[in-house]
């Protein structure tokens, strides 16, 4: 079997190591095309974007070897469905000089080495290219500024404020004048591939550097791609349109594919098609069941798609161990940041929705693109666009009213919604810390059973239901409110009388009582005492308290307790 490229990202290692590759070249002849002269395309992360620039930039780049013979591309498209394009898309390849600039390791917290972290990556890009500094296309004021930019100014002689912005203010144009001189030595116009554009402005909003790194992106773009008479075209990738900071103010010649407004449906992502021969190549026909529900459920346009990630994932994990379990790849690749901000957030309307969403239903938004991320956290519609655009939601129906747009949405698949619960059991574990605990002890200690019931009914009462169907919540939550009553220690599952009860306090004075706990679910607020009658009967008939008391305790009481969706009923078990 194929190697899989986990991590790989660069397309002329997939083909000279013979790795598996799920076909997506015809992104070249859709590019050149239907694309417009800067092509903007918005996915969620993890998509397989950076791939595709690396594709486009094999196909489209004039290279040459070492001993200066221009390079052959065939041999990198050989077998793949752009070798049957037509002549007009074929005389391209390897045609044109590109300049691709990736601009995601711009995550600093700081303005200033954000942006001296982009300067970095221009001046690489400057030296990917330093024969141009000679060439005798050139004058010689074009060859000094070539090589004054190559050359990064040492970031400890950086030293004010003004030598930084100066500094910064010589690569704001950078790309542009890059673009004329490689023109000029090639006589050919140049291709701009710029990658992961907005993750400086996602880290800038959250670090709090946001309208200074706009602006500094606004001025790279507008030199490069609005007035660049040396551009023949230009894909930029990212997960999300930003257009009201007007990073493409006057950028008319701009085309944006996002997962809403397509047109590109299968460049990224796997389709069902896809996903099914891959599962079939590496012998896990039995296993495409299982991927769908965990991994499937995004729709581009109007196409089903796989996240591409966590499907190679599941198959390199699966190839090794075939009886290993799916799991959230995805949620890996990032902070999830969005989505923790939410639920720690959200008001009772967004718990309400959460809720539904949880437990597999739907709400409905109006949809719009044009949000910033300074918008985000104004209203609900604005987060959860974003939630949509960066791949936690998806579409499952639209209609429109008025001159406004209704998208029905939901969460896509298994994996996402674990990281939905994931989520949200760590903000539910950090109120359960904050609670003032003593109240229960209290409660517990002298069998107030109203009070323990109240004040659990409380607490879940704050939470998101995302735990209804499961009991080992309920008995992981109760078991967690537990600790600290003094002179108890809580014991889980421990072996008493003939079986487990779910949780026994121990007492560090064998004279005072030891505590069971016995914990049912019910689906029905009417069978709650039906629960309540289960667990005393339990009790009962497997000898709990028997079992206490022969492990030489002096005395022994027990409590039922029943749970149902945020509420719960207690009782004491009477002898």
């Amino acid at each position: 079997m194929k190697k899989i490229g986990i991590g790989y990202e660069n397309y002329k290692e997939f083909i000279d190591n013979d790795m598996y590759y799920i076909d997506k070249t015809m992104l070249i002849d859709d590019v050149i095309e239907k694309g417009g002269k800067v092509t903007l395309f918005t996915r969620p992360r993890r998509f397989g974007k950076t791939l595709a620039l690396s594709m486009l930039r094999t196909f489209f780049e004039l290279e040459y070897d070492y001993d200066e013979n221009v390079i052959d591309k065939k041999r990198y498209f050989e077998g793949k469905k752009i070798m049957n394009a037509d002549d007009k898309i074929l005389s391209m390849m390897g045609r044109y000089p590109v300049i691709k600039l990736s601009l995601k390791s711009a995550k600093q917290p700081s303005f200033r080495e954000a942006a001296l972290q982009l300067r970095d990556e221009i001046v690489s890009e400057f030296n990917r290219h330093i024969y141009v500094k000679d060439s005798d296309a050139l004058t010689e004021e074009e060859a000094e500024l070539f090589r004054e930019l190559s050359v990064t100014k040492r970031r400890e002689d950086i030293k004010s404020e003004e030598d930084f912005r100066a500094e910064i203010g010589r690569y704001a144009t950078a790309l542009k004048t890059l673009s004329v001189c490689l023109k000029k030595h090639h006589n050919e116009n140049v291709i701009i591939l710029l990658d992961e554009y907005d993750v400086p402005l996602e880290n800038a909003y959250y670090e709090g550097f946001y309208k200074e790194m706009v602006g500094f992106i606004r001025s790279l773009f507008e030199s490069a791609l609005k007035t660049n008479d040396a551009l023949e075209r230009a894909v930029i990738t990212g997960c999300l349109r930003i257009s009201k900071e007007s990073i493409f103010t006057g950028l008319n010649h701009l085309q944006i594919s996002s997962i809403y407004n397509n047109g590109y449906e299968e460049a990224f992502g796997f389709t069902q098609k896809e996903t099914e021969q891959m599962l079939i190549d590496y012998g896990m026909e039995d296993r495409i069941p299982e991927a769908k529900i965990w991994y499937d459920g995004y729709l581009f346009g109007e196409t089903e798609i796989y996240n591409p990630w966590s499907i190679i994932k599941y198959v390199s994990s699966i190839a090794i161990n075939h009886m290993k379990f799916p799991e959230a790849y995805w949620a890996n690749t990032s902070s999830n940041t969005i989505i923790k901000d939410m639920i720690w957030h959200a008001n009772d309307e967004m718990k309400q929705e959460l809720d539904i969403l949880i437990k597999g239903g739907t709400i409905e938004k109006q949809i719009h693109e044009d949000i910033t991320y300074d918008d985000i956290h104004e209203s609900e519609d604005n987060l959860w666009n974003f939630l949509f655009f960066t791949g936690y939601m998806k579409k499952v129906s639209e209609r429109r009213e008025d001159k406004y747009i209704y998208l029905t949405m939901k969460i896509p698949n298994a994996e996402i919604a674990s990281i939905y619960e994931s989520q949200i059991r760590g903000w539910f574990d950090k109120q359960v810390k904050n609670e003032d605990r003593s109240v229960l002890h209290k409660a517990v200690l002298e069998g107030d059973t109203d009070a323990i019931a109240g004040y659990v009914t409380k607490l879940l009462k704050k939470s998101i239901s995302v735990f209804d169907s499961d009991e080992s919540f309920y008995h992981g939550f109760f078991l967690s409110l537990l600790y600290g009553i003094p002179d108890y220690s809580p014991q889980s599952n421990r072996e008493e009388g003939d079986g487990r009860p779910d949780i026994v306090l121990y007492p560090e004075n064998p004279t005072d009582p030891a505590i069971i706990f016995e914990i049912k679910k019910r689906k029905k607020f009417n069978e709650m005492q039906d629960g309540l009658k289960e667990a005393y009967d339990q009790i009962k008939t497997k000898r709990y308290e028997d079992g206490v008391l022969e492990d030489g305790y002096m005395g022994v009481k027990s409590y039922g307790i029943c749970f149902c969706k945020k509420s719960c009923i207690v009782g004491a078990y009477d002898r």
